[in-house]
């Protein structure tokens, strides 16, 4: 069997469910993860670093894309957190939309969280909030290629939360992203992990 990765688009791996127990900002959420997918049975540190690290949006924002959803939890996280936004998760990973669909029927916010491949997403949509554990093991170039397409999808105002590991280059990513004319801060640092926050003017 080759060697494969959670952002392989069809993963020929059998597909085999497992449960993820988990709390969110003070929600409770019960999910269903898979082989596969990224992070298969587990919060993975990073997003748990991000939650932990955060606080949900300002009951204002009304639309939210998570970048690279998996099996959705952070998308659905901001569904529960956010009564009236509506969220876009979007992977390559035709699993993990599966999942996350699922996992949005359990939790009852299906009617405002779509989990659709990349270029299945409305070309003209806009975003008031981006959040993110990004793929940052697709390489530099891609990743790079990557936030180029989705940060202009932030409405004016708008910011991008995301979750890097330091010694996966998430400081060289803040300088670059400053470079490119997106203004990044840091808004924590533990575990190993980066908290940046992109802002669009």
């Amino acid at each position: 069997m080759p060697d494969e990765h959670y952002f392989t688009a069809d993963p020929s791996v059998p597909f085999k469910r497992a449960a993820v127990e988990t709390e969110v900002w003070g929600r409770a959420m019960s999910l269903e993860s898979g082989s596969g997918v990224f992070a298969q049975g587990r919060l993975d540190v990073g997003t748990a670093v991000l939650f932990r690290e955060t606080e949900p949006p300002a009951p204002s924002v009304r639309r939210v894309l998570d970048l690279g959803c998996g099996y959705g939890v952070i998308g659905l996280a901001l569904a529960l957190a956010l009564p009236e936004a509506q969220v876009a998760a979007v992977d390559v990973n035709e699993r993990a939309l599966l999942l996350a669909r699922d996992n949005a029927a359990t939790l009852g916010v299906a009617d405002r969280f779509e989990a659709v491949l990349p270029d299945d997403v409305d070309p003209g949509a806009t975003y008031d909030e981006i959040w993110s554990n990004p793929p940052i093991r697709i390489g530099k170039q891609a990743l790079h290629e990557l936030l180029l397409r989705w940060l202009p999808t932030l409405a004016p105002g708008g910011r991008a939360v995301m979750v890097v590991g330091k010694n996966l280059g998430a400081d060289s990513l803040q300088r670059w992203l400053d470079e490119q004319g997106w203004p990044t801060t840091r808004l924590a640092s533990a575990k190993g992990f980066r908290i940046l926050e992109v802002r669009r003017g």
